[in-house]
Formats: C-alpha cells, structure tokens, sequence
C-alpha cells in the first residue's frame, strides 16, 4: 500500500434517533467525534416496511394476479 493515500481511520460515537448509541469505526470526521444521525434502521420504512402501497398503473397488477391466480405453492 502507498503510504499517507489513505484517510484517518479512527473511533466515533454514532447516536440513533432513539437516542441509543455505539462505538465504530470510521473516516468521518475526527477521532471521538459523534454522528448523530436522522434517519435509521429503527425509523426508516425500507427497514420497518411502513407505509408499503401497490399502485396499479395500467391494470398490470391485476393483469398479474388475473395470469397467476391459478397457482398455489
């Protein structure tokens, strides 16, 4: 490896939006610092599955269901 190419790589303190933290490392900011962050796996819906709607544009959805309706697993 080529020396000094490569950032800092150093302990911070990462704060939920629940207010728990932990430790990790990382190239943000300075050693100690904390991330606080605004969206996490505890809020976000890609995690929790909130808010999930099928929009059926076209009919393709219920062309889907009306082609597969037959099959049972």
């Amino acid at each position: 490896m080529k020396e000094k190419i490569h950032p800092d790589y150093h302990t911070i303190t990462v704060v939920m939006t629940d207010g728990s933290s932990y430790e990790t490392r990382s190239t943000y900011g300075a050693a100690g610092d904390t991330l606080n962050l605004d969206i996490d796996p505890n809020t976000h819906p890609a995690w929790t599955g909130g808010q999930q709607n099928l929009l059926d544009r076209g009919g393709r959805l219920s062309k889907f269901k009306n082609r597969y309706a037959g099959l049972s697993i």
